[in-house]
């Protein structure tokens, strides 16, 4: 499953692949992966916040609901731990991402200057309690 994940991780980030081990490390850390053959989330929960750490697509899949599926199994997930807020960091010229979770209700708060190789990340936050 981890060599599939890392596949399709590299169909979504060709610049950024991230390996097997990768998602090993993450699952040792306390991450949670939901994947489809087309879609994965993954996020971290601590107490009553999470954090999307990354959520992809396969670009020939791509506006067919399955990142929106993905927030929402994610959310329902959360709720069951009485998580009450996620937060993600997206980057500020990533607008198709940026308009997906303004649509699923996150809302911006505030900026990490030059976080990704010189461009702001943005920081939004939604309430699921």
């Amino acid at each position: 499953m981890l060599n599939k994940l890392a596949e399709l991780h590299k169909l979504c980030f060709p610049d950024r692949p991230w390996s097997a081990s990768d998602f090993a490390d993450l699952k040792k850390s306390g991450c949670e992966i939901v994947a489809s053959d087309n879609g994965f989330i993954v996020w971290r929960a601590v107490a009553d916040e999470a954090e999307i750490i990354s959520i992809g697509v396969a670009p020939d899949a791509r506006r067919n609901g399955i990142a929106g599926a993905l927030i929402l199994i994610m959310e329902q997930e959360l709720k069951k731990q009485s998580v009450h807020n996620v937060f993600l960091e997206v980057s500020e010229v990533n607008i198709p991402a940026k308009k997906l979770y303004e649509k699923y209700g996150f809302k911006p708060t505030g900026t990490r200057p030059k976080y990704y190789n010189g461009i702001d990340a943005i920081i939004m936050r939604k309430d699921i309690s």
